[in-house]
């Protein structure tokens, strides 16, 4: 049996290896909302397609990478995959999220005997694939309006670029020396954790590495189940509602039921609004990810994530609902997720009030600007999220001004970046005093901006 100091040393090295990823990516991003936001999500995958280490990345992406690999896998086939491949992966429902995060996954095959030993896998955002709107698309009625489509393409074949893909990609972008340098960020990604596996296989045995990770696995759905155990067991229902859908007015309803008994943690999104006309629909592997979040935080928020620790999660969302959209439901506004990490807090409020906090904010009050810039004559398009205060609990005041936890480590593009890349000007950015509520404890202050625009073009947020 493998020692404990072994179990840790080979996950240290994992996760190192996967935050070498995460540097590579952002030094060489196009993409401010990349290298600046660190919008993206990176994960480490054994043969068996089972999560081993994780970068700093939004918690969003990291748990979507798990569902989306998996049905990427499975469009292409294991028989299909060689050395040095690397597939694109943007079909909202298999992808797990809307058609502009863009995730790149690539086999690692053990040089000697060509044995497949794990998967790598890149997820982040571009900024344009032929949505019929540049930027954010918060009024399609179908997925082909949200952009260029990709199942699980290959755009590096046996260690070679595919030149008519990436031909594909440049005529069918609007900003294509953007995303074309962030399709070879991510490659650069990939390449390094690729490198650094092969490194750690190499030095410790591929062996002892595989009793290490099952160890890792095991260890991590233990502390899950006993961490859920300690817990009040129970099943509690909230509802809550979205304002409208960007195309109707109507309010749309959000209801989640959590259970936790049997050392399982169920969310079941039964009573929910069927799917929308408009893209505030969410791809089930995104569902899941947001569930991901809420049982993480609960049970083992300061241990590095591998499979284990999810491994009691079950998430219910019946197809052609707004947790589990179908073709062709639109899904580009995943803003829902948000509102529902809320809405899955809510309802274990009910049964563990004191471990809880209150509601935050509870959006990414993010914004973009699109236009052409008056010094180079190019199309621009770039993106900020906003922070907003943080729910009070009954120990301590809520955090001021800080990323939604569904964004966990996202960062705001700094004023410098968004003028220079932009015609916008910022007269003001503070913090709202006394903004988040009273209370023995008060809420968190969200943030205020003021904005002049001083070239044309078009703002959403």
């Amino acid at each position: 049996m493998i020692d404990g100091a072994t179990v840790e040393v080979v996950r240290s090295y994992l996760v190192s290896a996967a935050e070498e990823m995460r540097a590579t990516l952002i030094r060489t991003s196009f993409n401010p909302v990349i290298y600046e936001v660190h919008d993206f999500g990176m994960s480490m995958y054994d043969a068996d397609l089972r999560l081993v280490a994780e970068a700093t990345g939004l918690t969003f992406f990291l748990g979507a990478n798990d569902f989306s690999l998996r049905k990427g896998v499975e469009y292409v086939g294991r028989d299909n995959l060689h050395p040095g491949d690397v597939v694109l992966l943007n079909y909202p429902y298999w992808n797990a999220a809307h058609a502009s995060d863009a995730t790149l996954f690539a086999p690692v095959f053990w040089p000697g005997d060509g044995t497949l030993v794990g998967f790598l896998c890149v997820r982040a955002h571009w900024m344009d694939l032929g949505a019929k709107d540049p930027g954010y698309v918060l009024d399609s009625t179908d997925m082909h309006q949200e952009g260029l489509i990709f199942p699980g393409t290959k755009v590096v074949s046996r260690g070679e670029p595919v030149h008519e893909i990436h031909e594909l990609i440049r005529f069918n972008s609007r900003m294509p020396a953007e995303v074309l340098g962030d399709l070879h960020a991510q490659i650069a990604a990939l390449r390094t954790g690729e490198r650094r596996l092969l490194e750690i296989l190499e030095k410790f045995g591929r062996d002892t590495v595989a009793a290490a990770v099952q160890r890792m696995i095991d260890d991590g759905a233990a502390r899950s189940r006993a961490a859920l155990d300690a817990l009040p067991q129970g099943s509690w229902t909230a509802v809550d509602w979205l304002d409208d859908d960007g195309i109707g007015t109507e309010p749309v309803r959000m209801q989640a039921t959590v259970t936790i008994a049997d050392g399982e943690f169920t969310v079941d999104f039964a009573g929910s609004s069927p799917a929308t006309a408009g893209p505030i629909n969410m791809p089930f592997g995104a569902t899941e990810a947001i569930c991901k979040v809420v049982l993480k935080s609960l049970t083992s928020p300061d241990q590095p994530s591998n499979e284990g620790t999810v491994a009691p999660l079950r998430v219910k969302a019946e197809p052609g609902t707004l947790f589990h959209a179908v073709y062709p439901q639109p899904t580009y506004t995943l803003w829902t997720g948000i509102v529902a990490v809320e809405l899955i807090t809510k309802a274990l409020a009910q049964g563990m009030p004191d471990r809880l906090p209150a509601s935050s904010g509870g959006d990414v009050p993010g914004f973009m600007m699109v236009g052409t810039h008056p010094d180079t004559g190019q199309l621009f398009a770039v993106s900020n999220n906003d922070p907003v205060g943080w729910g009070a609990t009954v120990a301590h005041d809520g955090m001021n001004a800080a990323t939604h936890v569904s964004g966990s480590t996202g960062r705001i593009t700094p004023i410098e970046v968004l003028e220079a890349k932009t015609g916008m000007f910022f007269e003001r950015v503070e913090m709202r005093t006394d903004s988040g509520g009273a209370g023995r404890f008060r809420g968190g202050v969200g943030l205020r901006r003021d904005i002049r625009f001083v070239t044309p073009g078009s703002s959403c947020r």
